[in-house]
């Protein structure tokens, strides 16, 4: 049994003759769906696979195949709590660590796979201590704290973005971002062009959306002409306690919106938008560019070392997205690109084929190539 949660009973039908891999994660989406995406390719080829996460994490596994057992583990971040619950961030974690390192002895991982955040400390470190092959994955353009102190202890560094700032003797592979499946049966989806008759916006914040957007793009929606905005249908992803005020704002403008705090169908929602407007997160330009969607992006300030901006950078250098910095991103700004966006199909079918050529949909292939790299070719040739 792992940490609080325990790994449970293998589901059934699973081989436990299968080589096991241990796929470390933190809780949020920009870790969970490359994680997934790993998931779901090791399974295909034979591989058993346990998912290490926390309570947070274990949030975001609805959509794994039901063949990954989850492992919920002691884990706990800075970012939260007050002086206590801080000083007891090293113990919870301490104790994941303990209890995983009980787990790999009495069930040997091939390989285990970390993608960042605090959730993946524990798996691998315990895989440190048993001289485990291990590969750590990083999303951003910059390395999050946990993968920045994994980085020099690890077999390889997977990169999802490039460049990516590594530490001084870290080499990194550029991989790209895994993509779930349901992202990855839409890649390259066709773009149809806005016209005069429908324009599909879609509002994204990350995975648990963000004020910004619900401060500023219904009101920069509502400057665009009575014309354009009589042929919005715009989907909002917005935060429980922001959704009255942005549906009602929506309403005032005469904009026919639908407004959720989280939308489990966003493949599909990608693929049927005009204009993607969003938070600039890994997995959010994974989702993007192999999709094929124009964007104005608003990358997080407070992101650690300016990451988001740093994951947007090919995609605007390409011409796939208009990036507008926070102090930026005011309703008029954001009403006048998206205008000359929306009221230009050539423009907007160019920036969905730029934003298309910057995808790698073959990420999570490469991954699967890094990873089995490390293993004995006896193991290799097995599975």
């Amino acid at each position: 049994m792992w940490g609080e949660g325990g790994a449970g009973p293998a589901p059934q039908g699973t081989d436990r003759a299968a080589p096991l891999i241990v796929i470390a994660a933190g809780g949020t989406g920009g870790h969970m769906f490359p994680a997934q995406a790993l998931a779901e390719a090791m399974l295909a080829r034979g591989w058993r696979v346990r998912l290490s996460t926390d309570a947070r994490g274990a949030r975001y596994t609805g959509g794994f195949p039901p063949a990954v057992e989850i492992a919920q583990v002691a884990s706990a971040t800075f970012a939260r709590g007050g002086a206590l619950a801080k000083l007891a961030v090293p113990l919870r974690i301490a104790a994941g660590v303990v209890s995983a390192v009980a787990a790999m002895r009495a069930e040997r991982p091939a390989v285990v796979v970390g993608f960042g955040g605090y959730p993946s400390i524990p798996a691998m470190a315990a895989a440190m201590v048993l001289r485990l092959p291990r590969v750590i994955h990083e999303q951003n353009g910059v390395l999050g704290r946990v993968n920045r102190v994994f980085a020099p202890r690890v077999d390889a560094v997977a990169c999802g973005t490039w460049p990516t700032d590594l530490p001084a003797g870290v080499t990194g592979s550029h991989i790209g971002n895994p993509v779930r499946g349901a992202i990855l049966a839409r890649a390259g989806a066709p773009y149809v062009p806005p016209s005069d008759t429908m324009r599909h916006v879609l509002v994204m914040g990350g995975s648990q959306g963000a004020r910004i957007l619900s401060d500023v793009v219904p009101a920069a929606l509502a400057e665009l002409p009575e014309t354009l905005r009589q042929t919005l249908s715009v989907a909002h992803q917005a935060r429980a306690e922001d959704h009255d005020r942005v549906s009602a704002a929506y309403a005032a403008a005469g904009i026919a919106a639908e407004v959720r705090p989280f939308f489990d169908d966003a493949p599909e929602r990608f693929a049927a938008a005009q204009l993607v407007i969003t938070r600039s997160g890994a997995s959010t330009m994974a989702d993007l560019s192999v999709i094929g969607r124009p964007a104005i992006l608003v990358p997080f300030a407070a992101a650690t070392a300016d990451h988001q901006t740093a994951n947007a950078r090919a995609l605007v250098q390409g011409g796939g997205a208009v990036l507008l910095a926070e102090l930026q991103f005011t309703p008029r700004a954001v009403a006048e690109a998206a205008q000359t966006i929306l009221s230009d199909p050539h423009r907007a079918a160019a920036m969905a084929a730029a934003a298309l050529a910057q995808g790698r949909p073959d990420a999570t292939i490469r991954l699967v190539s890094l990873v089995e790299s490390l293993l004995p070719p006896r193991l290799d040739q097995n599975v």
